[in-house]
């Protein structure tokens, strides 16, 4: 497939105040294109901002915020004059069993990984029918195989794939291309905060290579923007996630074995645990609700 040229385009990351999004958004500015940074931390996002090579302005939104992303939406393509690539990478995480989770943590997961990717589609997706752009939507390793413990962020990112899939299907006649992205474990504050978690890190440890490691960032974001030059509708952060697409259809039978085994050994420790959000990620997305 070949390659768009990244030069003058117009690329607006969500979540890019850290880890992906962050690093996207300056491997994007190396490459020639203007970025629009939007986040729940504006000092941060002013910080990425001042950094980059190329032009550069940041929103401070709550992806999940209809009003709040629409004007963000009208003020970027003012500010630019158009918008070509819209990447959906804006999530949160948490761990621990469903029965016990806290309900306002889980359901945050949702909101804004699945609701806050879908009211940043709706958006952005005028504009870039206009430029005929491209929508990458970030979803993971989590939306090819359920994992124990991980109920809501599993859900989450099988929900923002199957979305832009369905919306694949509806805005390719209109030129508009729409791609997914797969990362395994990636060395993000969000990876390490799940880390902090004795029960969380030993667990995912104990899961079968390739999926038990972290995987540096830097390869995983390159491969992301070679992604988004080719306007990939799959893109892999991590080279053997392309063939668990082919192993999909058996791993919810593995992972229920395996899992039940798993979370039998762990049961006299799961009252340790953290129930909330994880990482700075989780704690800016707190700070914010909190006002």
């Amino acid at each position: 497939m070949s390659k768009v040229s990244l030069e003058g385009q117009v690329a607006v990351v969500t979540g890019a105040a850290r880890g992906v999004g962050e690093l996207l958004a300056r491997k994007l500015s190396a490459r020639g294109a203007k970025v629009a940074l939007v986040g729940l931390e504006p000092d941060e996002l002013k910080l990425v901002s001042e950094r980059l090579h190329s032009e550069s302005d940041y929103w401070h939104a709550d992806v999940t915020d209809h009003e709040a992303m629409a004007r963000v939406a009208q003020e970027v393509k003012e500010r630019f004059g158009k918008v070509d690539i819209v990447v959906a990478n804006a999530g949160v995480a948490s761990g621990g069993p469903f029965t016990e989770s806290d309900p306002v943590a889980w359901r945050r997961v949702i909101e804004v990984n699945l609701i806050g990717s879908a009211v940043t589609g709706r958006a952005f997706l005028p504009v870039l029918m206009e430029s005929r752009g491209y929508l990458l939507q970030i979803a993971s390793l989590a939306a090819l195989t359920p994992a124990p413990m991980m109920s809501a962020y599993c859900a989450s990112k099988s929900g923002v794939e199957a979305y832009a899939h369905s919306l694949r299907a509806e805005v390719g006649y209109k030129g508009v291309k729409v791609g997914v992205g797969y990362l395994s474990w990636t060395d993000t504050d969000m990876v390490r905060g799940a880390d902090s978690d004795d029960v969380m890190r030993e667990l995912r440890q104990r899961l079968p290579w390739p999926s038990n490691k972290t995987y540096p960032l830097g390869p995983a974001v390159d491969r992301i923007v070679a992604g988004i030059e080719r306007r990939s509708a799959h893109v892999y952060a991590q080279w053997w996630l392309r063939g668990m697409q082919s192993l999909r259809g058996y791993l919810p039978g593995v992972i229920a074995t395996v899992g039940q085994r798993e979370m039998r050994r762990f049961e006299p420790r799961l009252g340790e645990v953290s129930r909330g959000l994880v990482g700075a990620g989780g704690a800016a997305d707190d700070a914010a609700r909190r006002g």
